[in-house]
């Protein structure tokens, strides 16, 4: 059976798009850029949090010293 017979019948065409693997390595950069991006977006939420406590004491501070 010719490598052109098994691509055209519907298990063939699973097979070479199982086989094919020049996508996976930019999906999975893709995937790894995700996470980064979540672990940032987390951090710095967290980080905005702090520093938003930290000008509300200052400022309730220069209120109440007045």
């Amino acid at each position: 059976m010719s490598r052109l017979s098994i691509a055209r019948s519907p298990l063939g065409i699973i097979r070479s798009l199982l086989r094919q693997t020049r996508g996976a390595t930019a999906i999975e950069y893709g995937l790894i850029l995700a996470v980064i991006a979540l672990g940032i977006s987390a951090s710095l939420t967290q980080v905005g949090t702090t520093i938003a406590t930290t000008f509300d004491r200052i400022n309730s501070y220069l209120v109440t010293t007045r």
